[in-house]
């Protein structure tokens, strides 16, 4: 029971399936004769019978190139050897063509030398360095105010010194 019910979905689904997929092929057909400028009101059979008067056109468009007939009337088909066009003149233009051309102008050594290949590790870090010379002229503008800074009080207690002789003195 259970089995019989499993194939009979599954061949109902196929069987659907094949229905879609004959339906598309059918549009596509349509759709291709319409691409050709073709009638849709021909039937399918005049479109045979036009191919099979093409078939037959074509046979009477027989020409033979590598085969020597036997029979008269295939004698007339036979196509002349075709002579192959001198090649050797368009051989002489391609090396002329692949010769390289001596160029003489001024070169800019600048745009001729390759990059270093470090440039763009120093691309990357060039912000961070901006900042870190921020940083070191600010501390060295720091230490230089310390310095000052010794340097007036040494110079305040030398000038005191001084005045203290110069009071002493007199």
């Amino acid at each position: 029971g259970r089995a019989g019910g499993k194939m009979a979905e599954r061949a109902a689904r196929l069987q659907e399936e094949a229905l879609h997929r004959r339906d598309r092929l059918l549009a596509l057909r349509e759709r291709r004769a319409q691409n050709k400028g073709k009638d849709e009101a021909e039937p399918e059979t005049k479109h045979l019978r036009e191919d099979e008067d093409e078939k037959e056109i074509r046979h009477r468009e027989l020409k033979l190139r590598n085969y020597v007939p036997e029979a008269k009337e295939l004698k007339d088909r036979l196509v002349p050897n075709a002579k192959p066009a001198s090649v050797e003149e368009k051989v002489r233009e391609q090396q002329e063509a692949g010769k390289p051309v001596p160029v003489i102008e001024e070169v800019d050594l600048v745009n001729l030398a390759p990059r270093k290949p470090d440039w763009d590790l120093k691309r990357d870090v060039a912000k961070k360095l901006e900042k870190l010379e921020k940083r070191t002229q600010r501390a060295i503008a720091e230490l230089i105010r310390e310095k000052l800074k010794d340097n007036e009080e040494d110079l305040a207690s030398a000038v005191g010194a001084v005045k203290q002789e110069d009071y002493d003195s007199e």
